[in-house]
């Protein structure tokens, strides 16, 4: 026996021992794969082998444990095998499976490196632009307010009571005896400023009991075919309804491209563009019941700030405005490897593409997909199993003491083979 066998199992033992240290150390990092020390015997030409040598260290990319988080922009990945694909400012690529990130002064979705998360962008017409993955950067401008549509400005439903009496004197918005109901919303300009627009229903008299007026002011002046908005509360109706018998609005008689009516344009002198825009009213009732509003919406909106981010299953990232409005804002893509073995770790939770790993497969997560879903507000845990780690430290111990003894054994036979002169 020479002294070969004992220091290469030595050395094996030792390169055991730290990998299984290393294990230990990231128990508690966010996306650590653990690895495990793959050993191969040694000839040279004899029936005798030369004892060990560290063959690779393998790594374990089996998910860990998702938990749970209180930050927006920590994300998971479920059931599958993706990465997470990042680029550095220079435009080097790296993938992770730890979803701790920021977001950077500039927007960009980064990691505690400053690498870039990457995905797809939204193109000009507000759809995902898809191709090549990109440094994903949210908008850190205003979103720009939007002036209620020419087309599907306001939605509304209404029940007109039947049993309502014609008022008998002219509309006046100041006075309640003049209409039989009232509703009113906020609408905007092209400048994002707020109006309120009120309607006014005013039933008809005989014989025509099934038709209603429909007057409406804007911040309290009326509607009108002049475009300027006057500044009494009085004019003539913008529009009638008309019901059938059993209480349904007659298509055949109200049109403008919608069933409901056109307001006439008009301008507010405050800067802002012209507006007109249509109402629909379909599904609305002439019953004999109260009168009550069902349903009242219109589209435009105030500018906003991003206020929040929400990150879907399928990698999809919208965001939340102050005005209560959302937007897509981007979609994260993940990457697989034929070979995750073959990858090469560059520290700070980050694996690099090599000749052994094969190219990546890049695509959108989801449920069912290879790839994995994401989940928001989730973080992956490491895949060190602490209890089998520390078992596994006793054995490397005792194969290192084993060792140790081998080499002993061995200066002891020499020491005698010394003696003997």
């Amino acid at each position: 026996m020479g002294f070969a066998q004992g220091v290469s199992a030595l050395n094996a033992s030792a390169a055991n021992l730290d990998v299984i240290g290393n294990n230990i150390a990231n128990a508690g990092t966010i996306g650590f794969k653990s690895g495990g020390v793959q050993f191969s015997d040694v000839y040279a030409g004899s029936k005798i082998g030369l004892g060990t040598q560290v063959a690779s260290v393998a790594q374990n990319f089996t998910s860990g444990s998702v938990q749970t988080s209180s930050r927006a922009l920590d994300v998971a990945i479920s059931d599958g095998d993706g990465f997470f694909r990042l680029a550095s400012p220079e435009g080097e690529i790296a993938y992770s499976r730890n979803g701790q990130f920021d977001m950077d002064k500039n927007g960009y979705i980064v990691n505690t490196a400053g690498l870039q998360l990457t995905g797809y962008a939204v193109g000009a017409n507000g759809n995902l632009a898809g191709g090549t993955p990109a440094p994903l950067q949210m908008p850190t401008a205003a979103m720009a307010p939007k002036a209620t549509g020419s087309v599907t400005g306001i939605t509304a439903q209404f029940n007109l009571d039947s049993r309502s009496t014609a008022p008998t004197a002219a509309f006046d918005a100041t006075d309640s005896s003049t209409y039989n109901y009232a509703n009113s919303v906020t609408i905007y300009d092209s400048l994002g400023n707020p109006h309120e627009l009120a309607t006014f229903f005013a039933k008809q008299t005989a014989p025509a009991l099934n038709t209603w007026n429909v007057h409406a002011t804007v911040d309290g002046r009326p509607l009108d075919n002049g475009g300027v908005l006057p500044a009494v509360a009085n004019g003539t109706a913008i529009g009638t309804l008309t019901f059938d018998s059993n209480g349904i609005l007659d298509t055949a008689i109200v049109g403008n491209g919608v069933l409901g009516f056109k307001t006439p344009g008009f301008t507010l002198g405050n800067g802002s563009a012209p507006m007109t825009f249509d109402m629909n009213v379909a599904g609305t009732t002439q019953f004999g019941n109260a009168n009550d509003v069902r349903k009242l919406t219109q589209d435009g909106y105030a500018s906003g700030t991003l206020t929040s981010l929400a990150i879907e299953q399928n990698g999809t990232i919208t965001g939340k405005y102050s005005n209560e409005q959302s937007n897509t804002l981007g979609q994260i893509v993940l990457s697989s490897f034929v070979n995750p073995n073959g990858l090469q770790s560059k520290g700070d939770n980050v694996w690099a593409e090599t000749a052994a790993s094969g190219q990546p497969l890049t695509g959108t997560p989801g449920a069912g997909t290879k790839l994995g879903a994401l989940v928001s507000g989730a973080l992956e845990g490491s895949n060190v199993d602490l209890t089998s780690e520390l078992v596994n430290l006793i054995i490397a111990q005792r194969t290192y003491q084993a060792n140790a003894q081998t080499v002993k054994t061995q200066d002891q036979v020499m020491q005698t083979l010394m003696n003997m002169r």
